[in-house]
């Protein structure tokens, strides 16, 4: 099983950032260092309505917290988070993203706070 691809986030500046985006892993997922001040820009170019899953691996009181899912509808774009880190966060505070539609036509960027 391959590993998800890793996203590299992109400081937000007061002078402005260029963002560049990436085309999403349908097939492994992204996954992306967390600490608490990132959030998603996820833009859907590809006709088709996508969800947009954020795991959340941890629990509260013993119970499963449920993922986070965002639909992103044909032509449009969301930006998603920032995520607390006691609820996103792996084991190896990475966070985990997963999608209902293929690459093309769906890009991702990282950005930080």
């Amino acid at each position: 099983m391959a590993d998800p691809t890793d996203l590299v986030y992109q400081q937000i500046k007061r002078t402005g950032t260029e963002v560049t985006y990436d085309a999403i892993d349908s097939d492994w997922g992204n996954q992306f260092q967390n600490d608490g001040r990132m959030f998603i820009h996820v833009v859907n170019a590809t006709g088709h309505d996508a969800t947009v899953t954020i795991e959340t691996p941890n629990t509260v009181d013993g119970l499963a917290i449920a993922d986070r899912e965002v639909v992103v509808t044909s032509a449009e774009d969301r930006r998603i988070g920032p995520f607390p880190p006691n609820i996103y966060n792996d084991a190896n505070r990475l966070v985990q993203v997963s999608y209902t539609v293929e690459d093309v036509g769906m890009t991702i960027a990282l950005l930080r706070l």
